[in-house]
């Protein structure tokens, strides 16, 4: 077939290629974004980090100030919690609470909390190696260097920044004084 009839039939009659689809596939090797889950940890967080010290949130808080579907943030609160990345009290005047300051909460924790290992690829975890299921040999195949350096960047940005950095307010920029015209 004629390479104009081939982006013909990728769906476009003036002979553009469109883009395909981003389809979320359930496979460890699926190339990975920030789950909505994880979204949703790191803003109940952020929430939570903006009380006072030894104050207390109930879930109906947190999840008006985090925009989190309550159902969902509950979920999320319990993996937090066994993680001991937040504290529950029972009761009438209870709620939830960070388990330890914000300034001690890496994001990188909370993301592999909730959606696992940092990597794009099983064989570049070093939470869960795994050979994957194609591969010939692992310590030389290139496509493996490249993930270990995406996950090494990835974990080093991550594993620097805190709950507490979120919630920083940015610096301003200082506008330039303006000139007047001669």
């Amino acid at each position: 077939m004629h390479p104009i009839g081939m982006l013909a039939d990728a769906g476009r009659l003036d002979g553009t290629v469109k883009a395909p689809k981003i389809r979320r596939h359930e496979s460890p090797e699926a190339l990975r974004m920030l789950s909505q889950k994880a979204r949703y940890a790191l803003r109940a967080l952020s929430a939570l980090a903006q009380l006072e010290p030894g104050e207390q949130a109930q879930i109906a808080g947190i999840a008006e100030a985090a925009r989190v579907p309550r159902k969902f943030l509950e979920q999320i609160l319990l993996d937090l919690k066994r993680r001991g990345l937040v504290h529950s009290t029972r009761g009438k005047l209870g709620g939830y609470m960070l388990g330890r300051p914000a300034a001690d909460i890496e994001l990188a924790e909370v993301i592999r909390t909730i959606d696992g290992p940092l990597a794009l690829s099983p064989c570049a975890s070093r939470m869960a190696y795994r050979k994957c299921d194609d591969c010939v040999d692992a310590e030389t195949c290139s496509i493996r260097r490249v993930l270990l350096e995406v996950r090494d960047a990835t974990a080093e940005i991550l594993e620097h920044r805190t709950v507490a950095n979120i919630i920083e307010k940015p610096a301003r920029k200082k506008k330039p004084a303006a000139r007047k015209r001669a």
